[in-house]
């Protein structure tokens, strides 16, 4: 019979290296790499950049030929109330902009945007102006060591919808901030190429229901946006905007 002794021990062992008896754990993939593990490889300009070309790409003024460096897989997560995964993989996000501005025509004219040194690595505090008013919004960029923006999350500027209500936070650089990018697998590896169907995916999907659904509507893009549009129904601009008229019929 084991001694209780060596039971504690092995257990003790478990909590470190994840296994019983002396074996190690399996190193983990450095393709499962949270974004937090890089750092900038480009300059604070550059990033502020290219979030700038992101936002041209929403502005009517703006040529639509140029676009950011996007990741072939790259994604954009708008929270509630819009419509969570609004953009996967680079041509459907420059197609799909383009298409979302042609329905909803808008100019970007108040920004401030700013380069970080830990993911993500630019964030922006913008406004959009549309017909019927303007639309402040919080946005991130998260990018790989090539520059290539992997990752876009938006939040609506208003009370109880941003990434922190801390007002001593503006720019979400404090422990209670609630984000996707972070949590995502994959996003870290030096190209930042989101898998879905990776185990190690998988595996942190099981551990974090918000990366479930993010990895599920990965796997049904148009369908799950259709069903969250619809969901979302006429009120998702009045109410993201912060605007207290009726939306327009």
């Amino acid at each position: 019979m084991t001694k209780p002794t060596t039971i504690a021990r092995c257990l003790a062992l478990a909590s470190v290296t994840g296994a019983c008896g002396g074996d190690p754990a399996p190193a983990p993939s450095p393709e499962a790499a949270l974004s937090t593990a890089l750092r900038p490889r480009q300059t604070p300009a550059y990033y502020v950049a290219q979030a700038n070309l992101y936002f041209d790409t929403l502005d009517t003024r703006a040529d639509p030929a140029i676009v950011p460096s996007y990741s072939a897989r790259v994604a954009r997560w708008e929270w509630p109330p819009w419509y969570l995964l609004t953009g996967y993989e680079r041509m459907q996000m420059i197609t799909g902009t383009r298409l979302a501005l042609s329905v909803e025509p808008s100019t970007v004219p108040t920004r401030d945007c700013r380069a970080f040194p830990v993911q993500p690595f630019a964030r922006c505090r913008i406004s959009f102006q549309y017909a019927r008013g303007p639309c402040p919004i919080f946005e991130e960029f998260t990018f790989n060591d090539q520059g290539e923006m992997t990752f876009i999350e938006a939040w609506s500027d208003q009370p109880g919808m941003r990434p922190t209500e801390d007002p001593a936070d503006p720019w979400a650089e404090g422990p209670s901030v609630h984000r996707l990018s972070t949590r995502v697998p994959g996003l870290g590896s030096a190209t930042g190429l989101i898998v879905p169907t990776a185990e190690w995916m998988t595996a942190a999907a099981a551990r974090d229901p918000e990366l479930a659904d993010f990895v599920r509507r990965t796997q049904s893009f148009y369908r799950s946006w259709a069903q969250a549009y619809a969901d979302a129904g006429p009120t998702a601009f009045p109410r993201g905007c912060g605007w207290t008229q009726a939306p327009t019929p």
